[in-house]
C-alpha cells in the first residue's frame, strides 16, 4: 500500500502538535502548582499593596466589593469593608461615611444593604451617603465626587482591597481628591491554603491587567 505525499507529511505535523500541547499542559500545571504551593502570589500581592494610617478626613469612602448574596446578605469581602468603614467612623476620623455598590439583577444595591447595616451599628442616618450605580472604580470616583464636592469634602479615607488600592488611589486623586488609603485584606497575603493562594493570584492578575487599561484611558 502506498502513502501519498499528504499522508507522510501529516504524521510528523500531528506529532509536533501533540508535543506542543503536552508542553503547554506541563507548563500550565507547573504554574498552578507553583502558585498554589509557594508564596509567589503572597509576595506579588505585598509588592503591589498600598497602605496608610488613618488620619482625620472629610469623608470615609467604602468602594464596592462582591455585592449581595441571593439571600440579601453582604458577601464576606463586602462585609469586611463595610465594618472597616463603620469602625473608622466610630473612631472619629470623618463625619461622613460613603458606601458604594450597585445592584445585581433581582437584588438590592450593595450600597443600600451596607447603609442598613451601618444604621444598625448606630451610625446616624444623616452621616451616610450611598452610590448605587457605579460598576467600575472610575465610575465610583465620578459618582462619589458628585456626592462629596457639594459638601466641601476633599480629603477622604479610601477603603478598598489591598491589591486594588494603588489603582483606586490614583483614580480618586485624578478626580481631585486627597486620598489616605486604609485597605482591608479581602484575601490573605500572608500565607494560607492553596485555594487562598490561587484566589490571591487571580486578584493580582486582574489588577495587573486593569492598570494598563486605566493608564491608556487616562484614568490614572
Amino acid at each position: 500500500m502506498t502513502q501519498t505525499r499528504e499522508d507522510t507529511g501529516a504524521i510528523p505535523h500531528r506529532g509536533r502538535s501533540v508535543s506542543l500541547l503536552r508542553i503547554l499542559g506541563g507548563v500550565t500545571l507547573g504554574l498552578l502548582l507553583g502558585v498554589a504551593f509557594t508564596p509567589l502570589s503572597n509576595l506579588l500581592s505585598r509588592w503591589m499593596s498600598v497602605a496608610g494610617e488613618p488620619e482625620a478626613a472629610d469623608a470615609i469612602v467604602v468602594l464596592g466589593a462582591g455585592g449581595v448574596r441571593p439571600d440579601g446578605t453582604l458577601t464576606d469581602s463586602s462585609l469586611r469593608r463595610t465594618l472597616h468603614g463603620v469602625h473608622l467612623y466610630r473612631d472619629g476620623f470623618a463625619p461622613l461615611l460613603v458606601f458604594s455598590g450597585a445592584a445585581a439583577r433581582g437584588r438590592r444595591a450593595e450600597a443600600l444593604v451596607r447603609a442598613d447595616l451601618a444604621r444598625q451599628c448606630d451610625i446616624p442616618p444623616g452621616a451616610i451617603l450611598t452610590s448605587t450605580e457605579a460598576l467600575t472604580t472610575r465610575q465610583e470616583s465620578v459618582q462619589i465626587g458628585a456626592l462629596l464636592r457639594p459638601r466641601g469634602a476633599r480629603r477622604i479615607l479610601l477603603v478598598a482591597d489591598t491589591q486594588g488600592m494603588g489603582r483606586a488611589v490614583g483614580v480618586f486623586e485624578k478626580a481631585g481628591f486627597e486620598v489616605v488609603p486604609v485597605p482591608t485584606g479581602d484575601v490573605s497575603d500572608l500565607g494560607g491554603s492553596p485555594e487562598t493562594r490561587l484566589l490571591l493570584m487571580r486578584r493580582v492578575m486582574l489588577e495587573a491587567l486593569a492598570w494598563p487599561v486605566y493608564r491608556i484611558s487616562g484614568y490614572l
